[in-house]
């Protein structure tokens, strides 16, 4: 059951979306979910590159579809006169733009920070970017992978036995677009208490760093560079992913002091939960190896079914590694709407994530997905005065594409 648009915390704004692919546009779905009017301006020429990402269904990415759910589309060609007017024109009346293009791209368009805060002194600027808007990386073409190497995340992600890693998704962007939203809230907080408006300036390679915990103060105080361990780390013992005799791995967090006696008598080890140098992290940790051997040898003689339900009558917080299949069937997902329902262009039913977060009272929800390119360019002229005519010059100029309706959750 969806929320009427005037319930949700973010009703009343209106977002122009300058961008393409991850950062920008996640970061502009967040806030559509909550109840921000997000226009989201594509090239008339095929529109944002995440519309023929992996997989496709009738032509269109499934992705696409959940990106961009409850934002509008609007055509316009950013390199002709008359397109860069009707942005003028959208900003106006803006109270946020959302862009990650590389530093430098929009202002030689004029349509950078300078052209639109003197249009509308109360606008905020999200600019999400590779390196940021300063420094002599800022011209530097950077994408989420740059992000995750530059920012520390890609040194410590792997085994220590093999080159780094990446994680299954792209986790650069989405962290900086996670950014990207709290900056943007704080500098509409200070709007409304009677501050002006400003550039939230987001840098991939710093939205991840400050992920990075105490990975910079260990370095600085002891030397330590922080390396890559695999499945656990080190200084948190027990916490590991072990293989079950059926061929799943099953993650156990059972680095509670409390925890982890409840986790060795579950699993036989009686002497292991009596044994006083194991009573604190310091001395788990100290004997790591051991108790993880232990633990392996318990979990590969047992089937994963088993090894769940011992540890859950234990107590002890334990997990299967969800695939796609263990989500869709999970209670827990099912019982927290974390799975919807929504409907493809041609009446096929299909399942997309739920909303983040959980608000009690003004939750946000899916209106319509991922529109077609242009479905709104007609309506968004006119209400920014345009008359019929005007619109069909602009169309006949290559300026901007009229889409027609898409689809409906």
């Amino acid at each position: 059951m969806h929320m009427t648009t005037s319930t949700k915390p973010l009703t009343g704004l209106k977002i122009i979306e300058l961008g393409s692919l991850i950062a920008g546009p996640f970061a502009a779905r967040i806030m559509a979910e909550f109840g921000a009017e997000v226009i989201k301006i594509e090239s008339p020429d095929g529109g944002d590159p995440l519309r023929k990402w992996r997989k496709l269904y009738q032509g269109t990415s499934l992705w696409w579809y959940l990106q961009s759910r409850n934002k509008k589309s609007v055509t316009v060609n950013l390199k002709h006169p008359a397109g860069r007017e009707i942005i003028h024109r959208l900003a106006a009346e803006a109270d946020i733009v959302v862009e990650n293009f590389r530093p430098g791209v929009l202002e030689k368009l004029d349509l950078g920070w300078e052209t639109l805060s003197a249009i509308n002194p109360g606008l905020v600027m999200l600019r999400l970017s590779g390196f940021g808007q300063s420094g002599p990386l800022a011209q530097q073409p950077g994408f989420g992978a740059i992000g995750e190497s530059m920012g520390g995340l890609r040194y410590v992600t792997g085994f220590p036995d093999r080159p780094p890693v990446k994680t299954g998704i792209s986790i650069g962007d989405s962290i900086a677009a996670l950014w990207g939203v709290i900056g943007t809230l704080m500098a509409l907080r200070h709007k409304e208490h009677g501050g002006k408006g400003q550039v939230v300036d987001v840098a991939l390679y710093e939205a991840v760093f400050a992920m990075m915990e105490s990975l910079l103060p260990e370095f600085d105080v002891f030397g330590f560079i922080r390396e890559r361990t695999g499945n656990i780390m080190p200084g948190i013992t027990p916490s590991n992913t072990h293989s079950t005799l059926d061929g799943r791995h099953v993650t156990i967090g059972a680095n509670g002091d409390a925890i982890f006696k409840r986790l060795m008598l579950a699993i036989g080890r009686d002497d292991l939960a009596s044994d006083d140098q194991l009573a604190d992290n310091a001395g788990r940790d100290a004997r790591r190896d051991e108790l993880y051997a232990a633990i392996d040898r318990w979990v590969a003689a047992r089937a994963e079914s088993e090894v769940l339900r011992v540890l859950a009558a234990a107590d002890v917080p334990a997990s299967r590694v969800y695939s796609a299949a263990d989500i869709v069937a999970d209670p827990q997902y099912l019982a927290r709407q974390m799975i919807e329902t929504a409907t493809l262009p041609d009446g096929r039913a299909f399942k997309i994530p739920g909303i983040v977060p959980k608000l009690s009272e003004t939750p946000g929800s899916t209106e319509w997905l991922g529109p077609v390119l242009g479905e709104h360019t007609e309506e968004t002229l006119q209400q920014l005065g345009y008359s019929a005519d005007a619109i069909r010059a602009l169309r006949d100029a290559g300026t901007v594409s009229l889409g027609a309706s898409g689809p409906q959750p």
